[in-house]
């Protein structure tokens, strides 16, 4: 039986995509750019025979959302050696990704860094990277080089070598003078590669010198500076999944619903992310996410650095515990700027993914569009129905899974309030409601929805702060369909076609029809 992806929230972001079996196994990982748009094309008739067998296996998939493609084909790479699924193709990333060294001699060279199956870099020194275009990269490093008189040389030599005589090097081997300046060029060239002297700077030397060797009629030289000044563009790409520093870094964030914590890591050993693990936990007695540090870390490598997203409790005891385990200072950190708070931000955005698997993809939608903490599953609309000066009733739909729940739709008979107020009849019923359900203990709803436009909204928010209850609430304007959202000056307007509104829409009706037909039959038996 062919999997069914209209069960399952496909985001239309960049990021990976794993298959799985029904045994659980991992039988293909991929990548795209829009992983709606690649996945669903598996589904698509007219498939090769290969592809079909693929599907026809599937029994769940998983995704992992990254910020762009590139991170996503880096990630991608580094799924596949792990796992090594059998529908894939063990990628070489080293042909792929250039990573450039410059090594920690007296003198240092630039080199090509190499990597082990495992991610370790071959080699001391600074490694700078990945740079893309990997098929430019020998011409990109002779180039950088030339520029800022890198040796090439194994030993230095007794004696000025050909690289000095052809205006390559300076020969710190030789001179003084030489010795003296070949620290400023390694600054320079490492300026350029960390991103921080701007490249404009660096384009504009290269340029004067392809024009100068241009008019010596050395077109060789100026056509091969001309590439470079092309190629150097990569050197600006900045990966922040395989940002390459001098220390190890775990990252996890956590997320806590229904009692259950969620929890998501991301593992940076040698700058380069391997991987990323799911765990959950039932906040049970000591359950917590100290508690789970600790026992991951009783089976796990130990970093230097522990990079969460809020701090565990007891956290200078936890580091304490960990550094005398590692024999190295650990630091736990909550970031706030800069690449470790972007990969914080990634994985609480993976944590809401996975957290939204197996729910309707337009209370996801809506989720995102209202700014939720949680997927609104189950929701509840009010209306108030007024005939006259003597009639007017309170009503409440109930949707759950964005389907309407019948049995828990509830009518009030408005008490407190006389005359035509709706403002203040929303916040006797909003009061009543709620006041209900906290003294039987009964399950909130995740949305609170009213019909009508800011007035109506505020009157619900006075009436939840009255009695102390936070509940996410919204309204609805029937006349242009805007809705308006608590601290946001302009309704959000959603278009007309889109399922998240059709769904805040069939509730607010259904809370008018039976509000309606409440107040017709108090009217029919008065």
């Amino acid at each position: 039986m062919t999997f069914d992806i209209s069960k399952i929230t496909i985001p239309s972001q960049s990021g990976i995509y794993i298959m799985k079996d029904k045994a659980g196994k991992i039988i293909y990982i991929g990548k795209a750019k829009n992983l709606r748009n690649r996945v669903r094309s598996y589904f698509l008739k007219n498939q090769n025979y290969k592809t079909q067998k693929l599907v026809e296996k599937i029994s769940d998939i998983e995704f992992v959302l990254t910020d762009n493609e590139s991170e996503a084909f880096l990630l991608e790479a580094n799924m596949i050696k792990r796992y090594r699924p059998i529908y894939n193709i063990e990628l070489k990333d080293q042909q792929r990704y250039t990573y450039l060294r410059i090594t920690n001699e007296e003198f240092p060279r630039l080199m090509v860094a190499r990597r082990t199956r495992t991610g370790e870099f071959l080699g001391q020194g600074k490694v700078f990277g990945p740079f893309t275009s990997g098929s430019s990269k020998m011409l990109s490093i002779g180039l950088l080089r030339k520029a800022f008189k890198v040796r090439i040389c194994k030993r230095l030599p007794k004696e000025a070598c050909l690289e000095y005589h052809l205006g390559n090097c300076e020969a710190p081997c030789q001179f003084k003078e030489a010795r003296e300046k070949y620290g400023n060029h390694i600054e320079e060239l490492e300026s350029i590669l960390k991103g921080k002297q701007k490249l404009e700077d660096f384009n504009k030397k290269l340029e004067s010198e392809m024009k100068e060797a241009s008019s010596h009629q050395h077109y060789e030289r100026a056509k091969e500076i001309h590439d470079t000044m092309h190629r150097l563009q990569n050197l600006q790409t900045r990966q922040k999944m395989e940002s390459t520093k001098n220390y190890d870094e775990e990252y996890f964030g956590i997320k806590i619903k229904d009692q259950t914590a969620h929890v998501m890591s991301f593992r940076q050993t040698n700058g380069v992310i391997r991987d990323r693990n799911r765990f959950s936990f039932d906040l049970i007695g000591d359950n917590s996410f100290s508690s789970f540090l600790s026992q991951y870390y009783s089976t796990n490598p130990v970093p230097k650095f522990v990079v969460v997203s809020e701090l565990p409790e007891k956290k200078d005891i936890l580091e304490e515990v960990l550094s005398r385990t590692s024999g190295f200072k650990v630091n736990i950190i909550v970031p706030v700027s800069g690449k470790r708070k972007e990969m914080i931000k990634l994985i609480m955005k993976n944590i809401s993914l996975y957290q939204s698997k197996d729910s309707d993809p337009a209370l996801v939608e809506l989720q995102e569009k209202i700014h939720l903490q949680n997927i609104p599953k189950i929701i509840e609309c009010f209306d108030i129905s007024n005939h006259g000066a003597d009639y007017a009733v309170g009503s409440m739909s109930r949707f759950v899974d964005g389907r309407p729940d019948k049995s828990g739709y509830r009518k009030f008979k408005i008490k407190t309030v006389h005359g035509r107020d709706d403002y203040a009849m929303i916040n006797e019923v909003i009061k009543r409601r709620y006041l209900r359900l906290r003294k039987e203990k009964s399950e909130m709803p995740d949305l609170v929805l009213i019909d009508g436009g800011k007035g109506q909204l505020r009157a619900a928010l006075d009436a939840l702060k009255s009695i102390s209850t936070e509940l996410p609430c919204i309204s609805l304007a029937k006349e242009n369909e805007e809705v308006y959202i608590p601290k946001i000056k302009e309704p959000l307007v959603i278009p007309k076609n889109n399922h998240a509104l059709k769904i805040l829409q069939h509730a607010r009706d259904e809370a008018h029809r039976f509000g309606v037909a409440y107040n017709r039959s108090l009217r029919k038996f008065s």
